[in-house]
């Protein structure tokens, strides 16, 4: 049939792309449709019943609390760790995620008691066990929410059957873990001072406390020397430094250093209301006495060094001696490590009733002091309400107007720095005082500052002997050295703070959680009964931890031994303790889970916390780690690297996010960023991650719209054109990259390469190349097909690849592509043929694509001074010198790869107006118009448009392309 005097629509005979898949993607809303689509399925079930012979793969969840809307670093670590589910599951692992929750402890409790305030009354107006169960109920509440908002981001998980830790069989659990502890006498009750919450009446954990910028009082005090084998030292004070002015009470010594050298200063002069006085004999650091003369406004004349054999034998006096007939005991003098010059006076206020340290360097002399007839009790100077006690005479119930407060309800510091202040003025022994700002620690949950007091608590012993000549301390550095930790930084960090710590205070005086269900006699002995034990956890496992409190529940369980003296233990379980044992109700008895788990992936913060509570825990009861590799996350902050609160109104919210821009946009920031340093999030950082999104997306778009015109031809590697041979091998490294890379958690290595793959070498490269090809070839065309079957490689394998990362875009692609296909999710990444491998090539490719380069720089210049206007109008010169780049050309159609209607090459020098770059040398360009008629069809400029009378204005290729289409009937 003759159309030479027809008029043809040339792009109706052209293999255009064409999709249904959409440019706009519409997160918001194409989301929830998949999220529907997921349950239609039962998604989650397909993946268990296809991987339930496979190996398994297990990261166990570290549960969040469930009080309150997911915040951005919920929304961040549960990304994260279903990257690493869906990667393992898609590499050929059984990765079950069971998501968790944290429901007992204070921030549950607190929340139920404001409520309680706001209705006028207190948790002590209700039954404890109406109360434990607002406080179950307020839990569930949420989990519901938050199972929601995590579904939301894409999460897939075992949403129907989670665990949690007041589900009864849990609460069981972890009773027996503690009874594990209690039988193998690693629990005791001691008397230590503790991290106290006046406001929340309870102990609190390391991982319970925050550090604040805190005004402080600070004192300078004066203490008598009392007794000396040294004349001259008579009628000498030793003057010490503190922060905390309400502590004087409880000092029972004076620390030093025998690292430290140490004067005895006279004052010549003062200038002062009430410190030292002219003739006055001090003992000071002298590394720290001219800040301290400066505190007081004293001159001061060094008379002669103290050596440390000298401090030794002191005993002082306590400043308050004589204050309501109390303070009449000896101070010592201690030798102590942690004494420095860093600050103060080379001096440390001992109170081992308010400090680790205090406490630890005081048992440490007990026997010596006892030798020297000190009494070694420790006071407790404080109560549960921040009062002064019967142990500070003068502060406490003995005074006229009452006792004295440190802390009140409220988190306010009362008046005790205030009286004990004025009591040394009194007394004559306030040296000096002064205000700091320093960091302070405050309760994470009310915000407001703690104490340390002595108080008798539940702990587990760190150091106690195990039978096998290892401490639980030893045990879990052990462990920790055998761990895998990413950032490796992680390790040492982890083992600095087990080697710090102390005994775990396992105790908490408050009502929702565990209990520590044992028995103790008179003498604080724990009963060690069996058929007690077995009675406890059947009742908690058929009634939960409830059982515990009600009514005759001791007689219950004692059976026939309640005649006897034991006394029920009414104290809460540490909530780390809860958490720290889930691994033993969750990966021990869930037979889709399997023990020890591959992975604990928290954020940083979780060093202190759930990373040690289960590593103690299990090295407690099974000696050895509960996991085998932790990773850790840092914090989100604002654009400006600030931290996000809601006073700056900086704040973002991840359901913000999702409604306006969608979970695969939050998705793709978690994935490009540094995610165990700390990240920064903002409009603007967003805006950039949707801008990545659009490119990558409509790369997935184009090639869906020319694989339609797939029909799945195989062409044997060995006849495909190197071009495709090239991107056959980049598939082949970035294949060993994103393995290596999934492995190692690194999924910014991932997300930037397949961006840069995506936009840099597909869409910008090979694609605009082979569009020539892929439109206008005629159907039999081999450089087509080859074309569609690499493009067909490169689709099936970057969706994979993405598919844990963006699981709602890949998925809407995939069922685009495989309309037949259950879920993308159900696949596993595509194997990579060896033989893709070509270094040689890639080599090559390198040396063509740097002349490329300088030839696209010559175009744009053209197209910017519009002498062109598309590149196919050009036909440049290239004058090359460098004779490893000319012979890499050699066989290459240049005009093609150039995206050009013609292109010359010419070894030789080039000429000075030929268009250079300076990073490639020995290419240079020179411009020239493509000569020739240009093509209807494809738009080339060619010698040979018309050579076909029936096309008449298209080219030979074209023709030849129209005469096949027509052929078989397309046209």
């Amino acid at each position: 049939m003759s159309v030479k005097n027809e008029v043809i629509d040339y792009s109706k005979t052209l293999y255009l792309p064409k999709t249904d898949f959409p440019m706009r993607a519409g997160l918001p809303q194409k989301e929830l449709e998949l999220i529907r689509r997921w349950e239609e399925i039962d998604l989650y079930t397909q993946l268990r019943q296809q991987a339930k012979d496979r190996p398994f793969y297990i990261l166990h969840d570290g549960p969040p609390y469930a009080n309150g809307n997911i915040h951005i670093g919920h929304a961040l670590n549960k990304v994260l760790k279903d990257v690493i589910v869906r990667s393992f599951q898609m590499r050929g692992f059984n990765a079950n995620y069971v998501p968790g929750w944290d429901c007992h402890g204070l921030p549950i409790e607190w929340k139920i008691e404001e409520k309680y305030r706001a209705q006028g009354k207190s948790k002590d107006d209700v039954l404890l066990s109406e109360f434990r169960q607002e406080c179950r109920d307020f839990a569930q509440s949420w989990i519901t929410v938050q199972s929601e908002e995590f579904k939301r981001l894409g999460i897939i998980g075992n949403f129907k059957n989670p665990y949690t830790t007041m589900a009864f069989h849990s609460e069981a659990r972890i009773a027996n873990e503690l009874i594990k502890f209690a039988m193998s006498d690693q629990l005791y009750c001691g008397s230590k001072p503790v991290m106290w919450s006046v406001v929340e009446r309870t102990a609190l954990a390391e991982a319970e406390i925050e550090y604040h910028d805190h005004e402080s009082d600070v004192i300078w005090v004066k203490f008598p020397i009392l007794e000396t084998c040294f004349h001259d030292l008579y009628d000498t004070y030793v003057v010490i430094w503190t922060t905390t002015p309400w502590t004087i009470p409880g000092n029972r010594a004076v620390s030093y250093s025998s690292q430290i050298s140490y004067g005895v200063y006279l004052v010549e002069s003062a200038e002062n209301d009430f410190g030292p006085q002219a003739g006055e004999k001090l003992l000071f650091a002298d590394a720290l006495v001219e800040n301290c003369a400066a505190k007081a406004k004293l001159i001061l004349k060094r008379l002669r060094s103290v050596c440390a054999d000298e401090l030794k034998t002191l005993i002082l006096s306590h400043p308050l001696k004589g204050l309501a007939g109390g303070y009449n005991h000896k101070i010592a003098m201690l030798d102590g490590s942690h004494v420095t010059e860093s600050a103060g006076t080379g001096f440390v206020h001992t109170a081992p009733s308010h400090g680790r340290e205090d406490f630890e360097i005081w048992n440490a002399y007990k026997s010596v002091l006892e030798q020297a007839g000190i009494d070694t009790t420790i006071p407790f100077p404080v109560d549960d309400a921040g009062f002064y006690t019967k142990d500070a005479p003068g502060f406490g119930p003995d005074r006229k107007e009452g006792a004295i407060r440190v802390i009140d309800d409220n988190g306010k510091m009362g008046s005790a720095n205030k009286e004990v202040i004025n009591a040394l003025i009194k007394a004559g022994l306030l040296f000096a005082r002064g205000r700091l700002k320093h960091s302070y620690p405050h309760s994470w949950r009310s915000k407001k500052p703690i104490i340390f007091r002595n108080t008798p608590q539940w702990f587990i012993a760190m150091d106690k002997d195990l039978g096998d000549g290892s401490t639980l301390r030893s045990r879990a550095l052990e462990a920790v050295m055998t761990t895998r930790f990413v950032p490796p930084s992680a390790q040492n960090r982890l083992a600095s703070m087990i080697t710090d710590r102390p005994d775990w205070v396992l105790s908490r005086q408050r009502a929702w959680g565990v209990p520590i269900c044992i028995f103790v006699n008179e003498d604080g002995l724990i009963l060690k009964d069996e058929q007690v034990n077995k009675r406890i956890l059947q009742a908690f496992e058929a009634e939960g931890a409830d059982a515990w409190f009600a009514e005759g529940a001791r007689e219950r369980f004692l059976n026939e031994r309640a005649h006897e003296s034991w006394v029920q233990v009414y104290d809460i379980l540490d909530v780390w303790f809860d958490s720290g044992a889930s691994h033993s109700f969750v990966l021990e008895d869930r037979a889709d889970l399997k023990w020890p788990a591959d992975v604990y992936f928290e954020g940083s913060d979780q060093h202190r916390g759930w990373f040690q509570s289960s590593l103690l825990e299990s090295c407690g009861t099974r000696a050895c780690s509960p996991y085998k590799t932790v990773v850790t996350h840092g914090f989100t902050l604002d654009e400006n690297g600030k931290k996000m609160s809601k006073s700056l109104g900086n704040t973002i919210m991840p359901q913000d996010i999702i409604k306006t821009s969608g979970a695969d946009i939050f998705r793709l920031w978690v994935m490009t960023t540094d995610y165990w340093e700390d990240q920064r999030l903002g409009k603007k950082i967003l805006q950039t991650n949707v801008d990545s999104y659009r490119k990558l997306r409509n790369a997935i778009r184009w090639m869906l719209g020319i694989l339609v015109y797939d029909e799945g031809e195989e062409i044997p590697y060995c006849t495909l054109p190197d071009l495709e041979k090239l991107i056959l091998h980049r598939l082949y490294e970035l294949d060993q990259l994103i393995n290596r890379s999934y492995d190692e958690f690194d999924f910014k290595k991932i997300m930037r390469a397949l961006l840069d793959f995506s936009i840099v070498e597909l869409s910008a490269f090979y694609f605009d190349i082979r569009k020539d090809t892929l439109y206008c070839d005629p159907p039999s065309s081999k450089k087509r097909k080859a074309s569609l079957q690499v493009i067909r490689e490169i689709f099936d394998r970057m969706v994979t690849w993405l598919a844990p990362m963006l699981p709602f875009t890949m998925e809407e692609a995939w069922l685009e592509r495989y309309p037949e296909s259950c879920s993308v999710h159900l696949q596993q990444f595509r194997p990579i043929l060896t033989e893709w491998k070509n270094e040689l090539l890639a080599e090559r490719w390198k040396k063509i694509r740097q002349v490329r380069k300088v030839v696209t720089g010559a175009l744009e210049i053209e197209r910017v001074n519009r002498r062109i206007g598309s590149s196919l109008e050009a036909a440049p010169i290239v004058f090359i010198s460098n004779p490893v780049l000319l012979e890499s050309l050699n066989n290459l159609d240049m005009a093609e790869i150039c995206i050009t209607s013609a292109l010359i090459i010419v070894q030789d020098i080039p000429p000075a107006d030929a268009f250079i770059l300076s990073d490639v040398e020995g290419v240079g360009v020179c411009s020239n118009k493509a000569v020739g008629t240009k093509c209807a069809r494809s738009w080339r400029y060619t010698q040979d448009v018309g050579s076909d009378p029936n096309y008449p204005d298209v080219s030979a290729r074209d023709a030849a392309a129209l005469r096949e289409l027509q052929a078989l009937g397309k046209i």
